[in-house]
Protein backbone atom coordinates (compact mmCIF):
# COMPACT_ATOMS: atom_id res chain seq x y z
CA UNK A 1 0.00 0.00 0.00
CA UNK A 2 1.17 3.22 -0.94
CA UNK A 3 1.53 5.80 1.45
CA UNK A 4 2.91 9.88 1.71
CA UNK A 5 3.72 12.04 4.03
CA UNK A 6 1.31 14.95 3.65
CA UNK A 7 1.78 18.86 2.36
CA UNK A 8 1.14 21.45 4.07
CA UNK A 9 -1.77 22.03 1.25
CA UNK A 10 -3.35 18.15 2.03
CA UNK A 11 -3.10 18.53 5.73
CA UNK A 12 -4.61 22.37 5.56
CA UNK A 13 -7.51 21.28 2.90
CA UNK A 14 -8.17 18.08 5.63
CA UNK A 15 -8.21 20.11 8.66
CA UNK A 16 -10.73 22.32 6.89
CA UNK A 17 -12.86 19.88 5.07
CA UNK A 18 -13.38 18.58 8.73
CA UNK A 19 -13.43 21.89 10.47
CA UNK A 20 -16.93 22.63 7.93
CA UNK A 21 -17.73 18.94 7.84
CA UNK A 22 -17.91 19.05 11.94
CA UNK A 23 -20.10 22.19 11.28
CA UNK A 24 -22.96 21.11 9.08
CA UNK A 25 -23.43 17.78 11.20
CA UNK A 26 -23.64 19.50 14.23
CA UNK A 27 -26.39 21.70 12.89
CA UNK A 28 -27.93 18.53 10.51
CA UNK A 29 -27.98 16.77 13.91
CA UNK A 30 -29.10 19.31 16.43
CA UNK A 31 -31.85 21.43 14.15
CA UNK A 32 -32.62 18.36 11.81
CA UNK A 33 -36.13 19.28 12.65
CA UNK A 34 -35.95 23.22 11.58
CA UNK A 35 -33.92 23.02 8.52
CA UNK A 36 -36.18 20.13 7.34
CA UNK A 37 -39.14 22.68 7.69
CA UNK A 38 -36.70 25.82 6.43
CA UNK A 39 -35.57 23.94 3.76
CA UNK A 40 -38.27 21.65 2.47
CA UNK A 41 -35.87 18.68 2.91
CA UNK A 42 -36.75 15.40 4.08
CA UNK A 43 -35.72 16.00 8.44
CA UNK A 44 -34.22 12.02 8.15
CA UNK A 45 -31.98 12.96 5.01
CA UNK A 46 -30.83 16.01 6.78
CA UNK A 47 -30.01 14.25 10.39
CA UNK A 48 -28.93 11.03 8.68
CA UNK A 49 -26.48 12.57 6.02
CA UNK A 50 -25.23 14.42 9.65
CA UNK A 51 -24.47 11.81 11.42
CA UNK A 52 -22.69 10.13 8.56
CA UNK A 53 -20.33 13.17 8.63
CA UNK A 54 -19.20 12.96 12.52
CA UNK A 55 -17.48 9.64 11.55
CA UNK A 56 -16.29 11.15 8.68
CA UNK A 57 -15.19 14.52 10.45
CA UNK A 58 -13.29 12.27 12.74
CA UNK A 59 -11.72 10.40 9.66
CA UNK A 60 -10.73 13.94 8.33
CA UNK A 61 -9.07 15.02 11.61
CA UNK A 62 -7.10 11.56 12.04
CA UNK A 63 -5.65 12.19 8.62
CA UNK A 64 -4.71 16.10 8.71
CA UNK A 65 -2.94 15.35 12.01
CA UNK A 66 -0.72 11.83 10.60
CA UNK A 67 2.46 12.30 9.41
CA UNK A 68 2.30 9.52 7.15
CA UNK A 69 -1.39 8.73 5.30
CA UNK A 70 -2.27 6.01 2.63
CA UNK A 71 -2.47 7.67 -0.86
CA UNK A 72 -5.63 5.09 -1.82
CA UNK A 73 -7.32 6.59 1.45
CA UNK A 74 -7.18 9.62 0.21
CA UNK A 75 -8.15 9.45 -3.30
CA UNK A 76 -10.90 7.89 -1.75
CA UNK A 77 -12.18 11.05 -0.01
CA UNK A 78 -11.77 13.09 -3.00
CA UNK A 79 -14.12 10.48 -5.22
CA UNK A 80 -16.45 10.99 -2.17
CA UNK A 81 -16.00 14.29 -2.06
CA UNK A 82 -17.24 14.05 -5.68
CA UNK A 83 -20.04 11.97 -5.09
CA UNK A 84 -21.68 14.29 -2.33
CA UNK A 85 -21.54 17.08 -5.22
CA UNK A 86 -23.34 14.90 -7.27
CA UNK A 87 -25.76 13.52 -5.07
CA UNK A 88 -26.29 17.24 -3.64
CA UNK A 89 -27.53 18.18 -7.84
CA UNK A 90 -29.05 14.51 -8.22
CA UNK A 91 -31.60 14.90 -5.83
CA UNK A 92 -33.47 17.40 -6.52
CA UNK A 93 -33.17 16.72 -10.11
CA UNK A 94 -34.23 13.49 -10.47
CA UNK A 95 -37.10 14.55 -8.26
CA UNK A 96 -36.09 12.58 -4.90
CA UNK A 97 -36.50 15.75 -3.12
CA UNK A 98 -38.65 19.06 -3.41
CA UNK A 99 -36.55 21.38 -1.58
CA UNK A 100 -37.74 25.15 -2.16
CA UNK A 101 -35.35 28.08 -2.91
CA UNK A 102 -33.67 28.05 0.41
CA UNK A 103 -33.01 24.28 0.04
CA UNK A 104 -31.80 24.88 -3.59
CA UNK A 105 -29.38 27.25 -1.81
CA UNK A 106 -28.44 24.34 0.42
CA UNK A 107 -27.60 22.14 -1.68
CA UNK A 108 -25.55 24.17 -4.32
CA UNK A 109 -23.29 25.34 -1.54
CA UNK A 110 -22.64 22.06 -0.10
CA UNK A 111 -22.05 21.15 -3.58
CA UNK A 112 -19.46 23.65 -4.46
CA UNK A 113 -17.74 23.47 -1.36
CA UNK A 114 -17.06 19.64 -1.30
CA UNK A 115 -16.01 20.55 -4.87
CA UNK A 116 -13.48 22.97 -3.74
CA UNK A 117 -12.21 20.66 -0.64
CA UNK A 118 -11.94 17.82 -3.75
CA UNK A 119 -9.56 20.11 -5.68
CA UNK A 120 -7.63 21.11 -3.06
CA UNK A 121 -7.06 17.31 -1.46
CA UNK A 122 -6.07 16.26 -4.61
CA UNK A 123 -3.88 19.31 -5.74
CA UNK A 124 -2.27 18.16 -1.97
CA UNK A 125 -2.03 14.69 -2.57
CA UNK A 126 -0.32 15.58 -5.54
CA UNK A 127 2.49 17.20 -3.97
CA UNK A 128 3.05 14.89 -0.91
CA UNK A 129 5.80 12.96 -0.95
CA UNK A 130 6.18 9.36 -0.90
CA UNK A 131 6.40 7.81 2.67
CA UNK A 132 7.90 4.59 0.83
CA UNK A 133 6.85 1.05 2.29
CA UNK A 134 6.85 0.34 5.92
CA UNK A 135 9.51 -2.34 6.77
CA UNK A 136 11.72 -1.91 4.08
CA UNK A 137 14.21 -0.43 6.04
CA UNK A 138 14.06 -3.35 8.40
CA UNK A 139 14.44 -6.31 6.00
CA UNK A 140 17.64 -4.61 4.24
Amino acid sequence: MKHVHPSRLLKAALAADAVVSAAVALLQIVAAGALAEWLALPRGLLFETGLFLVGYTLLLVMLARSARVPAWLVGFIVVGNVGWAIGCVALPAAGWVTPNAAGMAYLALQAVAVLAFAVLEFAGLRVSAPAGHAGTAAAR
